[in-house]
């Protein structure tokens, strides 16, 4: 949707009058997958599709609420921000952001009309969530003056996931929405927030996101129940060795501490999460260097221990993935995301794109009763003003 008919639509809602309109897109992972809450590497990048919010400052002593994707509309008190909705009410995501400035002692002064508007596909893994939340929080920031830097930002959406949310998730959602830049991937150290801006070169290759359209939903569990037992190996390993998190251990000292886990299921865990760093560092080696065929290779490795380690990839994403990898022109193809449904991500030849978006939608809906949808994606901007 076009921006100026995003204003006739905040108009139609709230009344004529100027707004201001900020964006922030959803993100993919090219590879590093449960790494970030794990103190690992992860390498996502931004994408051109990603979440609006309009906002005009009021009188008022309430924010209200619209979004066109949502039949849900909300009016909050300012001094009910800070108080979570029933889960599974989408403004929990914005309210959760400007619930952050306020226990930093930024509370607004006057309310707002917010609409939001969002292009990215609710469910397919591509992180709609932060998307909302970074652009809430570079909206709240800019308007009210706050003067918060954007890696701020970046942590205060966070939270609202974790606390408003109920999803344990790590930074790498929001660090991408809110850092990206176009033509380029994050290379990101979730321990310690250092980044690299890495240029994703990829000439004659395309990045495909297929979106099963079978929605994941983090906040069914699964999520925090792999936060859980990656917390689980962390205690039993640190009697051996103290860490703070598996993000701490080479493949190497991980085999031989490995024992000390006894639990096999959590063992699993680990291993997935040790050797799911090691790959995402030598995949940023191999593409600097210009070698896709590694890299994809890596994509590959990523997908299959993700699937039989980590256990969270399901019927849906793995039938795509292998309908993918029977094209001549996949140079690799994985799930990406927090996975148990959602999208994953492919590199194709320039010259299969069409092929792979035909064969591999047929073979998937003959295999799982679904039509699948497919992005060629482009890498934008992070969060902004955009008038």
């Amino acid at each position: 949707m076009r921006v100026d008919n995003l204003k006739k639509e905040f108009e139609n809602f709230y009344g004529a009058g100027d707004c201001n309109v900020y964006f922030s897109p959803g993100r993919v992972n090219l590879i590093g997958e449960h790494t970030d809450y794990n103190g690992g590497f992860v390498f996502p990048c931004a994408l051109s599709f990603g979440t609006y919010c309009l906002i005009r400052k009021t009188e008022r002593k309430s924010f209200r609420f619209r979004s066109l994707n949502q039949e849900i509309v909300q009016e909050i008190d300012l001094d009910s921000l800070c108080n979570p909705l029933p889960k599974g009410t989408w403004v929990n995501y914005a309210i959760g952001v400007i619930a952050q400035f306020v226990k930093n002692g930024q509370k607004p002064d006057t309310g707002a009309d917010i609409l939001i508007w969002g292009n990215v596909p609710n469910g397919a893994g591509l992180s709609s969530s932060a998307s909302l939340e970074v652009a809430t929080g570079v909206a709240i920031n800019e308007e009210f003056q706050f003067g918060q830097d954007r890696l701020t930002i970046v942590k205060y959406s966070q939270k609202a996931e974790h606390e408003f949310a109920g999803v344990m998730c790590g930074i790498m959602d929001q660090f991408a929405s809110g850092m990206g830049k176009k033509d380029h991937a994050i290379y990101l150290n979730c321990d310690s927030l250092e980044y690299e801006l890495v240029p994703v070169k990829l000439s004659g290759v395309k990045i495909i996101i297929g979106n099963t359209n079978s929605p994941h939903s983090l906040d069914a569990g699964k999520y925090n129940e792999r936060v859980d037992e990656c917390r689980a190996a962390v205690d039993a390993i640190t009697p051996s060795k103290l860490i703070a998190n598996l993000g701490e251990l080479s493949p190497a000292e991980f085999n031989s501490l490995s024992a000390s886990i006894e639990n096999d299921i959590v063992r699993k865990r680990a291993r997935h999460v040790v050797t799911e760093i090691e790959r995402t560092k030598k995949a940023v080696e191999e593409l600097k260097l210009g070698n896709l065929l590694a890299f994809g290779e890596l994509m590959n490795q990523s997908h299959n221990s993700l699937r039989d380690d980590y256990e969270v990839t399901g019927d849906e994403l793995d039938a795509m993935v292998t309908a993918a990898r029977k094209i001549e022109g996949t140079i690799g193809s994985r799930m990406t995301g927090g996975g148990f449904g959602g999208s994953t991500v492919s590199l194709v030849k320039d010259e299969f794109v069409d092929e792979f978006i035909e064969k591999v939608g047929a073979e998937y809906f003959e295999k799982t009763g679904i039509r699948g949808e497919f992005y060629v994606a482009e890498i934008g901007d992070g969060g902004r003003r955009i008038n």
